[in-house]
Order: C-alpha cells, then sequence, then structure tokens
C-alpha cells in the first residue's frame, strides 16, 4: 500500500503537461470525443511523448530514492480522462518506470477541485482554464507554458526557480508598485521590511521543498561526499532596498533558498540561462520568455498580474 498521503510533498500532474497530447487532441478537436476514444484504444500500447512536465517530475519522484525510510514525495494523475481512455496514460507512466499510482480520471471536467483532496501543494496543467479555476478556488496551481523539451538523463539533480511577489508571497507589494511607482514601491517595502508577507499561491510547496533540502543538510553532515539532488532558487525583479523584506519572510516561515537573485529590473533570461532550471514559475507571463525556449516555464495567475486576463 502507499504512503499515508498527508505526510508527503505531493505535486498533482494533468496529463497533457506529462505528456505530449497534441496528436491525440487534434483527434479530439477535428473528429470529436468518440473518435478520440477510438484512437486512444487502439494506440493503447504505444508511449505517448515526453512532456514539458516530464523532467521535472521524473527527477522530483527520485527525490524517493535518496530517501527510501521516508518516502517524502508523491506525483498524483489528475486527468480529464475517462478511466477507459487514461488507459494509455497510465500504461506510458509503466513504459517510463514513474512511480504514479494514484489517479483521478474525471471525464470530460476539469479535476482542479480535487487538489486538496489529494493533499497536493501544487496542481500542473497544461490547461489553463483549469489552472485558473484551480486559483480562483485557493488552490496552488500553475500552467506550464510550451517549450523544448530537454532532459539531461546523465544529471539527476532538481533544479527549481520562483518569483517571489505573486507566487511565494502574496502579491501586496505588486499591487502598491502597480498603484504607484518604484520609489513609492521601496518607500513601502523599506517601512515594511521588518513585517513578512502573507503566503502567496506556492508558499506551501516552497516550505515543503525546503524541508526536503534539511533532510539532504543532514546527509552532508553524515557523509562530505554526499551529492545533493535538490536546489532551489529565487529569481525576483526587485533590488535593495526592498529586498530585505524577502528575507524577513523566508526567515519568519524559517526557510530558505539555495541561489537569490535580486536584479532590479534585468531580464530573469540572464539567469534562468545559467541556472538552468527544470521549472521556473512567475506571476507575470511577459517573465515567461525565452530566446531559446529551452526553459521550462509555469505561469501562476495569481494576483493583481493576472486581473486583467480574467
Amino acid at each position: 500500500m502507499p504512503y499515508p498521503i498527508d505526510r508527503k510533498l505531493v505535486i498533482a500532474v494533468s496529463s497533457s503537461a506529462l505528456f505530449d497530447l497534441s496528436e491525440s487532441h487534434t483527434v479530439f478537436v477535428e473528429r470529436g470525443p468518440k473518435a478520440y476514444k477510438a484512437f486512444q484504444e487502439s494506440h493503447v500500447d504505444k508511449a505517448l511523448g515526453k512532456g514539458v512536465a516530464f523532467p521535472f517530475i521524473k527527477r522530483f519522484l527520485q527525490i524517493n530514492q535518496r530517501f527510501k525510510n521516508q518516502i517524502p514525495v508523491e506525483v498524483v494523475l489528475l486527468s480529464r480522462n475517462s478511466a477507459t481512455t487514461g488507459r494509455r496514460v497510465f500504461r506510458s507512466i509503466n513504459h517510463y518506470d514513474l512511480d504514479i499510482s494514484r489517479a483521478a480520471f474525471i471525464e470530460g471536467k476539469s479535476p482542479f477541485q480535487y487538489v486538496p483532496a489529494f493533499n497536493a501543494s501544487l496542481f500542473l496543467s497544461a490547461n489553463e482554464e483549469d489552472v485558473k479555476n484551480a486559483i480562483d478556488a485557493g488552490f496552488p496551481a500553475g500552467a506550464v507554458l510550451p517549450s523544448k523539451i530537454v532532459n539531461d538523463e546523465g544529471d539527476d539533480e532538481l533544479r527549481i526557480a520562483f518569483d517571489f511577489d505573486g507566487v511565494i508571497a502574496d502579491d501586496e507589494a505588486e499591487a502598491v508598485y502597480k498603484g504607484g511607482d518604484l520609489p513609492e514601491f521601496h518607500e513601502h517595502e523599506v517601512k515594511k521590511s521588518g513585517i513578512p508577507h502573507e503566503p502567496g499561491p506556492l508558499a506551501d510547496l516552497f516550505k515543503k521543498l525546503s524541508f526536503l533540502q534539511k533532510l539532504e543538510d543532514r546527509e552532508v553532515e553524515r557523509d562530505r561526499h554526499y551529492k545533493r539532488i535538490l536546489r532551489t532558487a529565487i529569481i525576483t525583479a526587485r533590488s535593495a532596498p526592498a529586498h530585505e523584506r524577502v528575507v524577513t519572510t523566508l526567515e519568519s516561515w524559517g526557510v530558505s533558498a539555495n541561489e537569490m537573485f535580486f536584479l532590479g529590473g534585468m531580464a530573469k533570461e540572464r539567469i534562468l540561462s545559467r541556472f538552468k532550471p527544470h521549472m521556473f514559475f512567475d506571476d507575470q507571463r511577459d517573465h515567461l520568455k525565452s530566446d531559446s525556449g529551452d526553459i521550462p516555464m509555469v505561469h501562476i495567475p495569481f494576483g493583481i498580474a493576472n486581473r486583467g486576463n480574467k
């Protein structure tokens, strides 16, 4: 039996984020659900191609290989497929040897409402409507944007990068910035430098990743040759003096990131192209761009930065 799910860091992922469903989707759009069902059944033993989230999910699951006694993470599949058409998805999961055993198949409907039922700290989907509905309901979710699939098989390290405002923290500071100007924003954040921000949609995910890193800290103490598997970064447009409230917030939560970048409006791609994250989470779509197109990007449609898009 699987370990109790309430003791784990859980990520829920849709089949559209985990696998390349472009061919199947074309059949559904052009020929309808009956033809889609027949297509999936006739291709049930043909493994689906890897999706944008595949390298991230694969590495995330490998954390359990480092901590076999704790088994601290789990991935749950949330799918718009029926259990019948979803057979191909699970056979593809087995084909790639992904340790995913729990799933919800919600035929033709959005599965976002089941995010809290599975104790998920993140719901990843390529369906932006599902993600917006999840965020509106107060659930942690992100829309996986199209990008090249880059997977270095010789590298087990999992690198995750986050924007701060509207992602890890709430959008209080962004609201001040959008309602005024940069000097007003800095004045506001300096005045409140000792007051932590309220949590944002991915605060729970970030906190639990930090706790996993503390498990790795203990392994380093036991074995100086231990190679860490998890690395996190915060990449924010903030600069000094507004940076101090970020530090205050993280300290109040008892967490930290391995790397922190306060860019003062500098293009984030300059850092992302060096850090090479397997996922980068940001609430502003115009920050989720790269010339090379090989950085997996996730849009968090939360707060004031997205109110005009709802």
